[in-house]
């Protein structure tokens, strides 16, 4: 029996909303990050793209519902390598032990980034650099983010259809007020391109967080669906499967 990618986008996004049935009501060790994005990429003919996002995550694994964030951006190819971004978002968390009494945190953000590609044989480098603009719950805040990716492709030297793929990352996050380190996110997984719309990646998740009066750091399984949108007569260029986040 095959399943085919529609069928699943919607099982993960059964499994990451489903979160009400809950386990003991406490901090669990392992969460889930569920992302599901949608991506209009650039190439050699059209400079301009976009993409959009949505988020959940569960204090235990698939229950205990308590963050979403849903996004959207604007794209400009500066060339094959270099990509200029703007983007905003709308980000929530809940207390997972009472979801009905509303967001605890609300936070809309606004940033500009540039994503520089390098494609080395089998291996494919993201570097991505962001400056961020931060209402949470009406505070501002800035903050300065850098992340490094890594594609390798295990069965093509691209990653194309019906490709396996290992994705690894690195990202740290600093903000303009001391402490000045705030976080730090690593994470690995295995991913497979169906076509040349669908991939889907599966693997884990750690987020570390600092601040002058409190330490904390938690893994999650992550999963994360992307649908890539092919515009007619475009000329196709390789794209690593990053996620926007």
């Amino acid at each position: 029996m095959t399943i085919k990618p529609v069928s699943f986008t919607a099982l993960v996004f059964f499994l990451l909303t489903i979160c009400s049935i809950t386990v003991k009501a406490q901090d669990s060790k392992v969460g889930t990050w569920g992302i599901v994005t949608v991506v209009l990429p650039g190439d050699s003919t059209h400079k301009w793209g976009g993409y959009t996002e949505f988020q959940t995550r569960t204090n235990n694994v698939f229950s205990q519902f308590q963050y979403y964030e849903a996004k959207a951006g604007i794209s400009y190819d500066i060339d094959k390598n270099f990509t200029a971004l703007l983007g905003t978002g709308h980000y929530s968390t809940f207390d997972y032990m009472d979801v009905g009494k509303g967001p605890t945190i609300n936070e809309t953000r606004f940033w500009e980034q540039i994503t520089s590609n390098q494609f080395l044989y089998r291996i494919k480098l993201e570097h991505r650099y962001r400056v961020e603009q931060r209402w949470v719950n009406g505070d501002y805040r800035n903050r300065f983010r850098y992340r490094l990716n890594v594609f390798v492709p295990l069965n093509n030297t691209k990653i194309v259809a019906k490709t396996w793929f290992i994705s690894a990352f690195d990202e740290v996050f600093l903000n303009n007020k001391v402490p000045n380190f705030e976080r730090n996110r690593i994470s690995a997984a295995l991913g497979y391109q169906f076509d040349k719309s669908w991939i889907l990646q599966a693997g884990w998740i750690n987020q570390y967080n600092y601040s002058a009066t409190a330490k904390s750091d938690k893994d999650n399984i992550m999963l994360i669906l992307m649908y890539r949108i092919q515009r007619k007569n475009a000329v196709q260029r390789e794209h690593v499967p990053t996620t926007s986040d």
